[in-house]
């Protein structure tokens, strides 16, 4: 039985023969090599498993040039890290300058010398190595970085869902919600430069923290089951205050500047939710456009499941009822945006509702036409 070559792959491309063989003569005792005669067959080769580990291209090659053979290979995603060295009797600066410019990563001009080729070769699948064992590493420290970030979250937001009334699945289902809005708007003209992947990632994480600074409300007014007097009121809308100096004190603590912490997006959610489009709202009375997005967002999320919910002081509504609440909130309460984005995607809310409700009674009143 044939043992299997498990050394490097080279593939090397040229229209010429006598030239395949000459390189295939100064590197086939330490790699194994593949052969192209043209540029489709070297693409079709490289596209293929196991993809090559570097490529050697000429140039002067008749229906598809060795330029548009590496654009076209760094165009693909299968194929666009593999590194590339032109191998060419085309000497001038400004060719060469072309091929970099295509994605090489070197460029030898012919006739070549046995001692150049091996070191070029050896010399870059290092660096090609290099390049991806740091890939790899950023890779786990994003990774670690992101785990951190969820575990500050989820535990700030654990020590508000003690203190409240509410209940855990208020925080899974809002943050769904803000999801489902993020995505939807994310395409739409006002809001695809402030709504990339990144960013949804990081406002559903940070929605569960848009009520952490009932933490800092007494207990006699946070958990009365009653409507709350005047005065209580004012005591509860500190909640927004109290949330957002708690984070900041936390980006404090952490050393990381507020404009760039990973929780200035909980921040933003848990001062401003309370803010309405027409200027109504608390603390600070902000109105339209002035209210950030993640704030925007998370207020219609909130009242939708506060609507659904049931709570020692009131029953549960419909979704109907909760759609009709919002709908009227329009340009009031709400970015008129977000309620029409909201309206298409009204029943992807009633199944988030559904799937993690608390109650027997809020499953049947979402279910109700």
């Amino acid at each position: 039985m044939d043992q299997k070559d498990e050394r490097i792959t080279i593939l090397i491309v040229d229209d010429v023969p006598e030239n395949l063989e000459t390189l295939t003569g100064m590197l086939s005792r330490d790699y194994k090599v593949k052969v192209a005669l043209n540029g489709k067959r070297a693409i079709q080769i490289a596209q293929s498993q196991p993809h090559p580990s570097l490529i050697l291209l000429d140039v002067m090659m008749p229906e598809m040039d060795g330029y548009e053979v590496c654009r076209q290979l760094k165009n693909n995603a299968l194929t666009r890290k593999i590194p590339i060295i032109f191998v060419t009797a085309l000497g001038d600066t400004e060719d060469e300058a072309k091929g970099f410019d295509a994605g090489g990563v070197d460029y030898i001009v012919k006739p070549v010398s046995l001692a150049i080729v091996r070191a070029r070769v050896k010399t870059h699948l290092a660096l090609h190595d290099q390049n991806l064992a740091l890939e790899d590493l950023v890779r786990e420290r994003t990774a670690e970085l992101n785990l951190t970030q969820d575990v500050t979250i989820f535990g700030l937001a654990t020590l508000a869902e003690y203190r409240d009334n509410e209940t855990g699945g208020h925080i899974i289902r809002t943050k769904n919600y803000v999801r489902v809005l993020a995505e939807h708007l994310k395409s739409h003209s006002k809001f695809r430069q402030h709504l990339d992947d990144e960013t949804i990632e990081l406002l559903h994480k940070s929605a569960p923290l848009h009520d952490i600074g009932k933490v800092g409300v007494r207990d006699s007014i946070l958990l009365k089951p009653g409507k709350l007097t005047p005065e209580e009121f004012e005591e509860m809308k500190k909640h927004t205050t109290f949330g957002r100096d708690a984070i900041l004190k936390a980006e404090e603590t952490m050393g990381v500047s507020p404009k760039t912490s990973f929780l200035r997006f909980c921040r933003e959610i848990a001062y401003s939710h309370q803010e309405k489009w027409d200027g109504s709202g608390y603390p600070e009375g902000l109105k339209g456009e002035d209210i950030p997005i993640s704030a925007r967002l998370m207020a219609v999320a909130d009242v939708y499941d506060a609507l659904i919910s049931k709570r020692c002081y009131k029953p549960s509504f419909t979704h109907k009822k909760a759609v009709e609440i919002l709908t009227e909130g329009k340009g009031s309460h709400f970015d008129p945006e977000i309620i029409e984005a909201f309206l298409k995607c009204e029943n992807t809310f009633r199944e988030i509702a559904i799937e993690n409700a608390d109650y027997g009674e809020e499953i049947q009143n979402l279910k109700e036409n």
